[in-house]
């Protein structure tokens, strides 16, 4: 499919196990960080699309990992730990383990369904995450979060990003304190020849699954990458996400119920199922 042309209507998979190879030929580039594109890649290879890897983020260590440390050495003085992301669970979990596991009087909160599967295989169950949305939003909209005064909260997160959950837990009177467990840096890509490929229209959607990953392509690719993304069905998870996609000019975007990879997924079936060309994308 050229990758000038849209969707529309989303299939679910159930109804797209009808067809033979429904994304025979869909050349979809993954942007996620590399250790977490396998499961998405092999979904897509699945129903006959070509997944092509292109990390536009890099998840490591902190350099000095002390500060997130002695948190975690304290895990017990708080109420309340937030992960907020699978890779806070990833690089905070076996610390945790090493210092007697989870206190059992700490309550634990996911911002979504992502985090909460990662915290489930570390064996951590019913922790608080908003439904159906997994945004830093939707979880302080919880009843949990209306009335924190007093009471001491720990976000475990990377270094940066959002400040909306300390931010309004503060306001609210909470005492925050924050556990950076792990940074991003973006990863060597060879523009050149992903740009050949866009070129020959072996591109037909991207899937970005973060703001920061969404921004570090636009400067990865330069002028005429951006061009191509821009013409591009882009496959998002989240609607702030979708908002910066469009305040830089993209101008097919769809949005998956959740962020799984299955949703993704749907929203890839989506393209072959009513190809016609169209100037935005539904929210799917």
């Amino acid at each position: 499919m050229n990758p000038r042309q849209g969707p529309f209507t989303a299939l679910t998979l159930t109804d797209a196990t009808t067809q033979a190879s429904p994304l025979k030929g869909l050349g979809v580039l993954v942007t996620r960080p590399e250790h977490q594109a396998d499961p998405l890649c092999a979904l897509i290879e699945h129903y006959g699309g070509i997944a092509i890897r292109c990390p536009t983020l890099l998840i490591c260590k902190p350099r000095d990992q002390a500060p997130a440390l002695a948190f975690l050495d304290r895990l017990a003085d708080y109420h309340l730990a937030i992960f907020t992301s699978a890779n806070a669970v990833q690089y905070a979990l076996p610390a945790i383990q090493e210092r007697g596991g989870v206190p059992p009087t700490l309550e634990i909160a996911a911002i979504g369904k992502a985090t909460a599967h990662a915290l489930a295989r570390f064996g951590i169950n019913g922790c608080l995450q908003p439904r159906p949305d997994s945004s830093s939003e939707h979880l302080l909209a919880l009843p949990r979060f209306q009335n924190v005064a007093g009471q001491s909260i720990l976000i475990i997160r990377g270094e940066g990003g959002r400040t909306l959950l300390a931010d309004t837990l503060t306001a609210r009177g909470a005492r925050v304190a924050a556990a950076e467990v792990y940074r991003r840096g973006r990863p060597p890509v060879a523009i050149g020849a992903l740009l050949e490929r866009w070129s020959r229209g072996e591109i037909a959607a991207v899937v970005v699954t973060s703001t920061e990953s969404l921004l570090n392509l636009f400067d990865m690719l330069g002028g005429a990458g951006q061009d191509y993304l821009r013409d591009t069905p882009l496959i998002l998870i989240s609607a702030r996400t979708r908002q910066t996609a469009a305040d830089y000019g993209c101008r097919r975007l769809l949005v998956a119920r959740e962020a799984s990879d299955d949703a993704i997924t749907a929203v890839l079936l989506g393209l072959t199922a009513n190809p016609s060309p169209v100037q935005f994308g539904n929210v799917i």
